[in-house]
């Protein structure tokens, strides 16, 4: 590790002197980073945030006061394996937010790029947040929960653990998520159900209203024909027109280990 001034390394931080600090780095006073740490260029740690063992931080990121990256899990199993817990870039984590590293199951937590998690928020160990993915005030989320490029959780959204989210999510605030939500859509109300396809979010993402059709129709079969869900993905793979966004839903569907959730009408 180079001299403080370079980095922007205050001398009222703690860095452990083998973590790897890279060029344009900001470590506010009363910051904590660990061994065996890696931050990326131009990444900033506010005070009182906390680097832990195994982390690795990506570029041009932001962890606000109160953070804890890479913390054991809170998870019994865990027997003090080495994991880790990776930040992509261009990702902010706010105020006491947490991030767990993983556990032997899968070795490590993922966060990726373009990421927001907002404060108080949890992400358990061996969790995969892929890209773009918002988590809400409070958000909580169990071991293993997988969210998709472009969902957005919701404040004081509950996730159980193993539940998968799909692409371009929208959770209403305050659910409580026991089944895999599929792609393209809105999910609300209690107990949770499909509340209609995320047409905003999609048209603001550049889909086209071809596309958008499709995925519409996609979930006209699937919540309001009637058709059991394997039933209904025969009829979708069978009428709708081909495209990414079928091939999606239906790899997603046949993937579901707990299920999805219900439709509105149920």
């Amino acid at each position: 590790m180079k001299e403080d001034t370079t980095f922007g390394i205050s001398p009222l931080a703690s860095v452990h002197p083998d973590a790897i600090i890279g060029a344009n780095v900001t470590i506010s006073p009363f910051a904590t980073v660990d061994k065996n740490v890696v931050i990326g260029d131009n990444t900033t740690i506010y005070p009182n945030a906390v680097i832990l063992d195994g982390a690795r931080i990506g570029k041009n990121c932001r962890i606000f006061p109160g953070a804890v990256i890479s913390g054991i899990p809170q998870d019994l199993k865990f027997q003090g394996e080495d994991t880790g817990c990776e930040i992509g870039d261009n990702t902010s984590i706010r105020e006491c937010a947490t991030v767990n590293r993983g556990t032997a199951s899968k070795g490590k937590t993922i966060v990726g790029n373009d990421c927001l998690l907002m404060a108080y928020s949890h992400t358990a160990h061996d969790c995969i947040l892929k890209d773009h993915v918002i988590l809400g005030n409070t958000t909580q989320l169990a071991g293993e929960v997988e969210v998709d490029d472009y969902a957005i959780l919701s404040g004081g959204t509950l996730v159980h653990q193993f539940t998968r989210i799909g692409k371009h999510v929208m959770i209403q605030g305050g659910s409580k998520l026991g089944k895999d939500v599929p792609p393209y859509i809105i999910a609300g109300r209690e107990p949770l159900s499909y509340s209609g396809v995320n047409i905003v979010g999609l048209r603001r993402r550049g889909f086209t209203n071809d596309q958008i059709a499709a995925i519409q129709e996609i979930y006209r079969i699937l919540y309001q024909s009637g058709l059991n869900n394997s039933v209904a993905a025969k009829q979708i793979d069978v009428t709708v027109v081909d495209g990414p966004e079928k091939q999606e839903v239906l790899n997603f569907l046949l993937s579901s280990q707990r299920g999805i959730i219900r439709g509105y009408l149920d």
